[in-house]
C-alpha cells in the first residue's frame, strides 16, 4: 500500500459550508480525469497524514495553509488501486485565491455541504472488473460525476456528522 493523505476542506461560505473539489487532469497516472479532494503521496519528508495533506493541498491548488484549521480525520481510505489514504478533514477561510497546478488539476470548484450530506443525493452503482463486481458510491452534481473513492469518503463524512 502507498500512503496518501488528502484535505476534506470545508469552506466557510455565508450561504452554507461547501466541499473543496478538483478534477484531475486527463493525463495523469492514478485516477485521471476523476473528482478528487486535493492530496496525494506522503512523502518520506512529510512529518505526518496531516502535514502531506496540507503541502500537496497547497502544491495542487495554491491554498495556503494559513486559511486551513485542522479539525479531525476521517478513517483511513484503501482504494483497489494500491492508496492506503488518510482524509484530514479541515475548515478553509475565505477569502482566498486558488491558482490550481495545470499539469494535475483541471479544474477547483465547491460542492454545497448539504447537497453531500443528503442521503437522496447518496447512489449505489456497480461495475465489474476482471470478473469481479464491485459495488461503489457515487454523488452526482451538476456536471460532476463524484464517485468511488471521494464519494466513499463523503460516506465516511456523512456517517460521521450524523453520529456526532
Amino acid at each position: 500500500m502507498r500512503p496518501a493523505a488528502v484535505l476534506v476542506g470545508l469552506v466557510e461560505r455565508t450561504d452554507g459550508l461547501t466541499v473543496l473539489l478538483t478534477r484531475r487532469t486527463d493525463h495523469l497516472e492514478h485516477h485521471p480525469g476523476q473528482i478528487s479532494f486535493p492530496g496525494g503521496h506522503i512523502e518520506d519528508h512529510d512529518p505526518d497524514p496531516v502535514a502531506a495533506a496540507l503541502r500537496e493541498t497547497e502544491e495542487e491548488v495554491g491554498l495556503p495553509s494559513s486559511h486551513i484549521e485542522i479539525v479531525g480525520r476521517l478513517n483511513t481510505y484503501v482504494t483497489r488501486t494500491g492508496f492506503e489514504v488518510t482524509p484530514v478533514v479541515a475548515m478553509i477561510a475565505p477569502p482566498f485565491v486558488l491558482i490550481p497546478d495545470p499539469h494535475e488539476v483541471a479544474e477547483v470548484f465547491e460542492v454545497p455541504l448539504s447537497f453531500l450530506m443528503n442521503p437522496h443525493n447518496h447512489q449505489r452503482h456497480e461495475r465489474t472488473l476482471s470478473g469481479a463486481t464491485r459495488a461503489f458510491y457515487a454523488m452526482p452534481y451538476q456536471d460532476y460525476f463524484i464517485w468511488g473513492a471521494t464519494a466513499g469518503m463523503l460516506m465516511d463524512l456523512y456517517r460521521t456528522l450524523n453520529a456526532a
